[in-house]
C-alpha cells in the first residue's frame, strides 16, 4: 500500500488573493517571504488556512530568502536594508509561523528554498538564465550553502524544528547536484527532496537537460552527498505530469538495477493550479495565452487530475511513496478538495 502525504498550495498568490498583499520586485524583493518582516499575522492566517486543510506537510515562507533579498528590504529599522546578520531572526519567524499554522501535531514543517533563479530581478527560475556570477555549478554550491548556513546559524535550534528540507523549481542540472552537495556541507541531518521546474513544451528542463540527466544529478554518486528523500516536479503544469512521471520511474528502475539504488525515493509532485495562464515574469502577472482553446483545455477538476495522476503512478511503479499538494494558484480549497480524494 502506497503512502500518501498531502502538501500545502501556493503561499504568495494565495497571499495575493485571499489576502489582497501586493508584490513587487521594488518594494518586496522578498515576495511572500516579505512577510516575515511586514506581516507575520497575516501570513500565519494564510498558513494556517492550509493547516486547516489538514495539510500533511507545511512550507515554511522561505521560498526567496536570500542574503541579496534582504539587503535589498527597506524598513524604519533598516533603512539601508537588512543586514546579514539580523535575517536569523526572520528565518526563527518563518519556522514559528509554520508550527502555529500546522494545525495538527503531526503535521510535518519543511524548510522552503527556490533556486538561486528565484532571487534574481526579474525571477528566472523558469529560464535558468542566471547572471555570470552564479553560472557555474562552484558558484551555485557557494551560494546555496551560504543561505543554509543562515539557517543552521540563527537562534533557536532552527535546524532540529523542521522535518524536511525542500529544493525546489530547480531549472538547471548544475543546481540540482550545487543543491546536493550544499545539504552535505550545511551540516543538516534533516530528510530532504529535490524538484524540477518543466515549462518548456517538451519534457526537458529549461536549460535542456532531459529527465535521465536530472535523475542521475538527483540520485547518482555525487562527492559522498546524500541521496534525497524525495525527487520530483513542482510548479509544472498538471496535464505535463504523466508523461514527466512515467520517464521519471523508467530512470529510477534503471539507478535501482544497477544498483545504486535499492528503492525508489518518494515521488514529489505540486503542479501549480491555474487553468492554463502562465505567470510572465517582465510584467509580473497571471496571463491566458491567446492560443489556448476551450477545447484543448482539460475540463476535470484539478483535484481530479492530479489525483488521477498519482493513483496511475502507484500501479506503475517504482514509487511507492508520494507527497502531493500544490503550487502556483492552488488554494486551501484545492488542497482540502485533493486530501478528500485520498481520505475521503
Amino acid at each position: 500500500m502506497a503512502s500518501i502525504q498531502i502538501l500545502d498550495g501556493g503561499l504568495g498568490t494565495s497571499l495575493q488573493d485571499q489576502y489582497g498583499v501586493s508584490f513587487d520586485s521594488t518594494s518586496t524583493p522578498l515576495w511572500s517571504s516579505h512577510l516575515l518582516v511586514s506581516d507575520p499575522t497575516t501570513l500565519q492566517a494564510c498558513q494556517s488556512d492550509f493547516g486547516k486543510a489538514g495539510v500533511d506537510v507545511l512550507l515554511t515562507a522561505t521560498y526567496q530568502v536570500s542574503p541579496e533579498g534582504f539587503a535589498r528590504t527597506k524598513t524604519d529599522q533598516y533603512p539601508n536594508g537588512i543586514p546579514v546578520e539580523a535575517v536569523g531572526g526572520y528565518l526563527r519567524t518563518a519556522v514559528e509561523v509554520a508550527e502555529r499554522a500546522k494545525g495538527r501535531d503531526s503535521t510535518k514543517i519543511a524548510l522552503s528554498l527556490g533556486p538561486y533563479g528565484a532571487c534574481m530581478i526579474p525571477g528566472q527560475e523558469y529560464s535558468g538564465a542566471y547572471d555570470a556570477a552564479h553560472d557555474n555549478e562552484e558558484a551555485l554550491y557557494r551560494w546555496h550553502l551560504e543561505r543554509l548556513r543562515l539557517f543552521v546559524q540563527a537562534e533557536g535550534g532552527l535546524a532540529g524544528r523542521v522535518q524536511y528540507v525542500a529544493f525546489e523549481t530547480l531549472p538547471r542540472l548544475d543546481e540540482v547536484r550545487a543543491v546536493r552537495r550544499a545539504f552535505k556541507d550545511s551540516g543538516i541531518t534533516a530528510p530532504f527532496w529535490i524538484v524540477c521546474v518543466f515549462p518548456r513544451e517538451d519534457e526537458l528542463l529549461p536549460d535542456g537537460s532531459s529527465i535521465e540527466q536530472v535523475v542521475d544529478a538527483a540520485l547518482g554518486p555525487l562527492d559522498g552527498a546524500p541521496v534525497p528523500w524525495g525527487i520530483g516536479m513542482n510548479c509544472t503544469k498538471v496535464q505535463k505530469l504523466a508523461g514527466l512521471i512515467d520517464k521519471f520511474g523508467a530512470c529510477v528502475d534503471e539507478v535501482i538495477a544497477a544498483g545504486q539504488l535499492s528503492a525508489a525515493p518518494a515521488l514529489v509532485l505540486y503542479p501549480d493550479g491555474t487553468n492554463g495562464e502562465v505567470y510572465n515574469t517582465t510584467t509580473q502577472v497571471w496571463e491566458k495565452p491567446d492560443d489556448l482553446k476551450e477545447g484543448q483545455r482539460d475540463t476535470r477538476s484539478w483535484e481530479t487530475q492530479l489525483a488521477q495522476v498519482v493513483t496511475d503512478a502507484q500501479a506503475k511503479g517504482p514509487f511507492q511513496s508520494f507527497l502531493v499538494g500544490g503550487c502556483c494558484k492552488a488554494s486551501h480549497r484545492d488542497i482540502a478538495k485533493l486530501r478528500e480524494k485520498f481520505h475521503a
